[in-house]
């Protein structure tokens, strides 16, 4: 299916430990870049959220914020100091006065605030880490639906895009003959022109390199499968934003030589418009995962 790189998910969460509020956000990127804010009481839970975001998500620059609110009217969390963390801390603090002869006396409260000696004395954290990683999901499945309904929008937008392509493509098949014609009887109205007497097998020869000179045939072969190989992947099951932005290439080169080989005006006006709609297409896929 495919996905949009752009979406928002909001969920809530509240127990023993109070509330719990898990944002993402995320927009386009040509990479899977994620930003995890999350609070000190769940900072071990890092590495397990990155791994389960990138389970879920291919591409795209996440922001993830987790925040813990603390319950209304409960008293506060009781303060314990670290004495492992203070011993070690006092350890330095001890080696840098024997270091420095003419030092100023510590200040406790700095040394409180140094991380990891004064913590909040959590009394179940383990149920804590449990309804993190359950709220953390949740918002991640609700951020990948957001994600696919837009994704939905924007396949739906190229897919109709890609039909106007075909329509230009056969109509200017149609044509091929009549331009071949047209071309024909310019070339020999100036030959006519001239009054010289010309080597008619000649002529025909030259008729013909000129014709294939200006051959747009294939170009609008390439085209015909380029749309085909893009509603091939729209309707495929696995991210496709690089392919398709690869067959957007493609498409405009194609664009870019059927204009350049075009010796009528219709032709020209057509793969101009064709250009214009193969931007447009761009832009969207700019946004697919």
């Amino acid at each position: 299916m495919i996905a949009s790189m752009t979406g928002f998910a909001r969920r809530e969460r509240a127990g023993p430990f109070g509330t719990l509020v898990c944002e993402i956000r995320s927009v386009n990127h040509r990479f899977l870049d994620a930003t995890l804010r999350l609070p000190d009481s769940c900072r071990a839970l890092e590495t397990e959220l990155r791994q389960t975001l990138s389970r879920q998500l291919k591409r795209g620059k996440i922001d993830a914020t987790l925040q813990q609110r603390p319950q209304q009217g409960a008293a506060g969390a009781a303060l314990e100091i670290d004495q492992v963390a203070l011993a070690r801390l006092l350890a330095r603090v001890h080696e840098l006065s024997a270091a420095v002869p003419q030092r100023s006396q510590v200040d406790l409260i700095e040394l409180l605030r140094f991380p990891g000696v004064l913590r909040e004395d959590s009394t179940d954290s383990e149920a804590l880490f449990e309804a993190a990683r359950a709220l953390f999901a949740e918002t991640l499945t609700e951020l990948a639906i957001a994600r696919g309904r837009e994704g939905e929008r924007l396949a739906a937008l190229i897919a109709q895009r890609c039909a106007n392509l075909a329509g230009m493509i056969e109509a200017l098949r149609a044509r091929l003959p009549e331009v071949h014609a047209r071309i024909r009887q310019s070339f020999q109205e100036r030959l006519r022109e001239l009054a010289a007497q010309i080597d008619q097998g000649r002529v025909e020869q030259e008729i013909l390199l000129m014709l294939q000179r200006c051959d747009v045939a294939e170009e609008l072969d390439r085209l015909s499968f380029h749309i085909e190989e893009t509603l091939r992947t729209l309707n495929g099951g696995e991210p496709s934003g690089r392919r398709l932005d690869f067959l957007m290439q493609e498409f405009n080169r194609e664009a870019n030589t059927l204009s350049s080989k075009s010796q009528d005006l219709e032709t020209t006006r057509t793969a101009v418009e064709m250009k214009v709609l193969i931007e447009q297409m761009r832009e969207q896929v700019q946004n697919i995962e």
